[in-house]
């Protein structure tokens, strides 16, 4: 299986159990999140099927992207068109991000279950 296969009906790891938690401010804006959930999915995306998927504009899509690459969480390449005569925009998760987002999904989670931080760690990074 590769990293970022999930198995969740039969109880399996889903690439975030053992990881560290850490809350990240740039991931945990919504858009920003849900981008990470769809890219942790596969190995790249289209942009236009992300920003169809997400249902927000070019625009607020790119922002968000930025943000993301800012921070060394995604990776963005243009690819030439096969049918198109335009280049292709692909988006994908670094290995850096990846490792973020399982971490932010892991904070989340010990939120959901109550679980307190520990009071000698940061409780999140402050936005990059």
């Amino acid at each position: 299986m590769s990293e970022r296969t999930t198995e969740w009906a039969d109880g399996g790891n889903d690439g975030t159990r053992g990881v560290a938690p850490h809350f990240d401010e740039v991931i945990h804006a919504p858009i920003r999140l849900r981008i990470c959930g769809l890219l942790s999915a596969s190995d790249s995306v289209r942009f236009d099927v992300l920003r169809d998927t997400l249902g927000i504009s070019d625009a607020t899509c790119s922002k968000h992207l930025k943000t993301l690459a800012d921070a060394g969480y995604v990776a963005i390449e243009k690819k030439p068109g096969v049918a198109r005569r335009y280049p292709i925009t692909w988006v994908s998760l670094t290995g850096q991000g990846l490792a973020a987002f399982n971490a932010h999904v892991e904070a989340l989670r010990q939120i959901v279950a109550g679980v307190m931080p520990d009071p000698a760690e940061p409780r999140y990074e402050k936005a990059r």
